[in-house]
């Protein structure tokens, strides 16, 4: 009889175990929780006064013809967007981001991936050439923008006193910004010397975070240089490609500090871009009804680029991670 009481006992002191950790696991998600909000308080405090908040302000002034001073009263509908869209500087705007995303993914983000996979090879002073292709990035695109204007100042500049004996590209000299044919590729060479070293070193990060394993059974299989980075190495490489393209975009939709020291704009609006004009109408002309409807159609774009590379690229990148992570092809 003892042994049968203490049998029918285990069963019953089992059974009630995990009722116990059930009842205490809510409590210790409400925890969890309540931490988590703690900690991230003061990042959506700033997020909501300082993004979410001039996001509203931008939206609503943007239907108001108003100088930047006092309530906006004059309300105008959509009359600045109408405006917007019938204006050819802004229409050039668009061309031209078009043609700096274009050029920053066909010329500025190669170079930034042939120099990394040089520089990933085993070579004598390796991390000195990577600090200096990635000072120009280090420095601020004022810093950038006087540099470049004093380089390319029209004859006693040192750009005109290098290429001004040469045959081909002797023309050049003098022009540099202040011609209306010239002065976007100019600015677009500046824009590549000063990010290219930020986009190398993202491509550096995922070369070295493909395993060496895989590159050495390519090699024994017979794969040579070439078929090992287009088969291997570019694959493997494709997340770290996709966000380099994705921050190449933004930051041409939204240039501005480089292009006002430099050009302002000029010349005749051969370098603007939204964000110059959106200043150029906001602080300049004090139409600030007309700079929020230009601020609310860049925002409007990024966000909609963001969204497609969230749906189209982020997501199976995170995907592939996640099943990587856990064991599963």
């Amino acid at each position: 009889m003892t042994l049968s009481a203490t049998t029918d006992d285990r069963p019953r002191f089992a059974a009630r175990a995990p009722r116990k950790r059930a009842r205490g696991a809510p409590a210790g998600r409400l925890r969890g929780w309540m931490s988590a909000t703690w900690f991230l308080l003061p990042a959506l405090l700033l997020f909501f006064f300082f993004v979410l908040i001039p996001i509203f302000v931008a939206f609503y002034t943007s239907f108001f013809t108003w100088g930047g001073f006092g309530r906006p009263e004059d309300f105008a509908g959509l009359g600045n967007y109408r405006k917007l869209a019938g204006d050819p500087v802004f229409r050039g705007d668009l061309w031209r981001g078009l043609v700096l995303v274009v050029l920053s993914i066909v010329i500025q983000l190669p170079i930034a991936l042939g120099t990394a996979v040089l520089l990933n090879q085993r070579m004598r002073g390796r991390a000195v050439y990577r600090a200096v292709f990635f000072a120009p990035y280090i420095l601020s695109e004022v810093i950038a923008g006087v540099l470049f204007g004093i380089i390319l100042l029209p004859e006693t500049g040192l750009a005109d006193r290098l290429v001004g004996g040469l045959p081909v590209v002797g023309n050049l000299a003098g022009t540099w910004f202040s011609d209306p044919s010239t002065a976007l590729p100019t600015l677009f060479a500046v824009q590549t010397w000063k990010y290219f070293g930020f986009h190398m070193m993202i491509y550096l990060a995922g070369l070295q975070g493909i395993p060496g394993e895989v590159l050495e059974a390519a090699s024994i299989d017979g794969a040579g240089p070439w078929r090992r980075f287009r088969s291997v190495t570019l694959p493997l490489l494709g997340p770290t490609l996709r966000i380099s393209v994705f921050l190449s975009v933004i930051g041409s939709i939204q240039l501005f500090d480089l292009v006002w020291v430099t050009t302002t704009g000029g010349p005749t609006n051969s370098t603007e871009t939204m964000a110059v004009t959106m200043f150029q109408f906001g602080f300049k002309r004090y139409q600030m009804g007309y700079a929020s409807a230009i601020s609310v159609a860049m925002f409007l774009i990024s966000m909609v680029f963001s969204l497609l590379y969230q749906r189209y690229a982020l997501r199976r990148d995170l995907q592939g991670a996640v099943t990587s992570a856990g064991g599963r092809r």
